[in-house]
C-alpha cells in the first residue's frame, strides 16, 4: 500500500506545496474584498458633495453585516456544503469566484452610479423587529456584498477540503497556518492600502482594484484545477491497483450530516468558532474609525493601525501550527489566544486615548488571532471523521455567518448612540469572555471523549 501511494501527485512536496500557494491566493483575494470597504467608513459617511455617500453608522453597519445575510437566512452557506460534496473542489471553486466577482460588480456599481444619488430604499425585518431606511447606494452596495458573501464563504470551505485533500499525511496543520496566513495577508492589504487610494483617488478605486484581484484569484484556481485533475488520474490507477484504497472523504452521504449532529465535540467547535470570529472580524471593520476619531490617528495610516493584527497573524499563525503539530496543547492555545482577545478589546473600552496604547492593543490582537485559528481548524480533523469533513466545515462556517452578520448590526447602533465606542468595545469584549467558557468546556469534554486535542498532530 505504502508503495502505491507514493506515486499519488500530492506525495510529491513540490506538487503539494504549489497547490497551497495557488489555492491560497485565490482565497488571499477573498479576503482582501471582503475588507476592501472596512476603511472607507469615515469616507461613505461624508456627504455626497463631499465625496461621500451619505451613509451613517447605522446604514455601515447594515451594510457590514449584509455579507452574511444570504448564506444564513436562505441556508445558502449550508447548500454550497452540499454543492461542495457532490460537485467537487474544482466546480465549487471556480462558482465561489465567480460568484465574488459579481458581487463586487455590484458594490463597484452602487459606489459609482450616479442614478442611485439620493434615492432612498426601506427595508424591514419582522423576525428582528428592524425597520431601516437605508440611501439606495448602501442598500445596492449591501446586495453586492451579500452576493459575494455566497462565494466568499464558498471559497474557504472548498480551499480547506482542498488542503484536507492534497495534504492528508504530510504537514496539515503547517499547511492551514500558511494558507490563513496568506488569507490574513488579503485582509492587512485591504486595510492598509483601501483608504489611500480612496482619498488619492477616487472612493471606487479600491473596488477596481480588487476587481483585477479577483480575476487574478480565478485564474489561480483554474491552474489549480489542471493539477486536482491528475490527482484524480492518479486515485483512479490506485483505485485499480489497490483494493485498500479508501476515497470516502471525497463523497457525499446524506447519513452523514446525522453523524454530524450527533456529536457533541462539532457543536462545541462551532459554538466557539460563532464566538471568537465575532469578537474579530466585525471588529477589523469599525477598527479603522475607532483609531480616527478616539485616537486621533490621521486618516491616512489609521489602516495601518488596524492591519497590525492580521500582518502580525501572517508569521505568528504558520510557528504556532508547526508548535501544535510537534508539542500538541490545542486547546490550552485555544483558551489564551481568546483571553489575549478579551483582553484588548477590554482596554479598548477603556478611557484612554493614547494611540501608544492603541497599538500595544493591535499588537496584542494579532498573538491571540495567530494562536487560536493555528490550533482551532486542525483539531476538527480530531473530532470529526475524516468521510464527514467537507460537510463539517460547511455547518460550521454556515453558523458563523449569524455572529457575523449580526454582532455588525448591535455595534453599529452602540457607536451611533455611544460616540465613545465604550459599549461596543464591551459587546466584543463579553463576546470573548463567553469564547472562552466555551473553550474550558471544550478541554473538559476532551478529557472526557479522549479526542486528543490535547495531544502532537505529529506522531513518532
Amino acid at each position: 500500500m505504502t508503495e502505491v501511494i507514493r506515486r499519488k501527485i500530492n506525495d510529491k512536496p513540490v506538487a503539494r506545496w504549489t497547490v497551497l500557494v495557488i489555492v491560497a491566493t485565490a482565497m488571499m483575494m477573498g479576503y482582501l474584498l471582503n475588507d476592501i470597504m472596512s476603511p472607507l467608513e469615515t469616507l461613505l459617511e461624508l456627504p455626497v458633495e463631499q465625496g461621500g455617500l451619505g451613509w451613517s453608522s447605522t446604514d455601515y453597519g447594515f451594510f457590514s453585516g449584509a455579507g452574511g445575510f444570504i448564506n444564513v437566512f436562505l441556508l445558502m452557506l449550508f447548500f454550497s456544503g452540499l454543492i461542495l460534496d457532490k460537485m467537487g473542489v474544482r466546480f465549487t471553486g471556480v462558482l465561489s469566484c465567480s460568484l465574488m466577482l459579481i458581487g463586487v460588480g455590484i458594490k463597484y456599481y452602487a459606489v459609482t452610479s450616479p442614478a442611485l444619488a439620493g434615492q432612498m430604499f426601506n427595508v424591514q425585518f419582522s423576525m428582528f423587529n428592524v425597520d431601516l431606511t437605508l440611501p439606495m447606494s448602501a442598500a445596492v452596495a449591501s446586495l453586492g456584498f451579500s452576493i459575494f458573501g455566497v462565494g466568499y464563504e464558498m471559497c474557504g470551505i472548498t480551499v480547506s477540503k482542498a488542503m484536507v485533500r492534497w495534504f492528508t499525511g504530510h504537514e496539515l496543520a503547517l499547511a492551514m497556518g500558511i494558507q490563513l496566513a496568506m488569507a490574513r495577508l488579503g485582509t492587512a492589504m485591504a486595510l492598509s492600502v483601501s483608504a489611500p487610494l480612496a482619498r488619492h483617488f477616487t472612493l471606487s478605486t479600491p473596488l477596481l482594484v480588487g476587481l483585477i484581484c479577483l480575476l487574478i484569484g480565478l485564474v489561480s484556481f483554474l491552474v489549480f484545477c489542471v493539477l486536482d485533475i491528475r490527482l484524480d488520474k492518479d486515485e483512479i490507477i490506485l483505485n485499480a491497483q489497490s483494493s485498500i484504497l479508501n476515497s470516502d472523504d471525497d463523497s457525499f452521504r446524506l447519513s452523514d450530516i446525522g453523524l454530524i449532529l450527533k456529536n457533541p465535540g462539532f457543536w462545541l467547535i462551532t459554538l466557539f468558532v460563532v464566538l471568537f470570529y465575532s469578537a474579530v472580524s466585525p471588529f477589523l471593520k469599525f477598527a479603522t474609525k475607532l483609531m480616527i476619531e478616539k485616537y486621533s490617528v490621521a486618516p491616512d495610516i489609521a489602516g495601518f493601525f488596524t492591519s497590525i493584527a492580521p500582518f502580525g497573524t501572517m508569521l505568528m499563525t504558520p510557528l504556532f501550527g508547526s508548535l501544535y503539530d510537534k508539542y500538541g496543547r490545542g486547546v490550552t492555545l485555544i483558551i489564551i489566544g481568546t483571553a489575549m482577545l478579551t483582553f484588548v478589546h477590554f482596554g479598548f473600552s477603556l478611557p484612554i486615548h493614547a494611540s501608544a496604547f492603541a497599538i500595544f492593543l493591535m499588537v496584542v490582537l494579532s498573538v491571540g488571532y495567530s494562536l487560536t485559528p493555528a490550533a482551532l481548524w486542525p483539531i476538527v480533523p480530531k473530532i470529526i471523521p475524516l468521510k464527514c469533513l467537507g460537510t463539517a466545515y460547511s455547518l460550521i462556517f454556515f453558523i458563523q455567518n449569524f455572529g457575523r452578520a449580526i454582532i455588525p448590526m448591535f455595534v453599529g447602533r452602540a457607536n451611533e448612540t455611544d460616540p465613545t465606542y465604550t459599549s461596543g468595545m464591551l459587546i466584543f469584549a463579553c463576546t470573548g469572555l463567553a469564547g472562552i467558557l466555551v473553550a474550558v468546556a471544550m478541554l473538559y469534554l476532551d478529557k472526557k471523549k479522549g479526542y486528543g486535542l490535547e495531544k502532537p498532530n505529529i506522531k513518532d
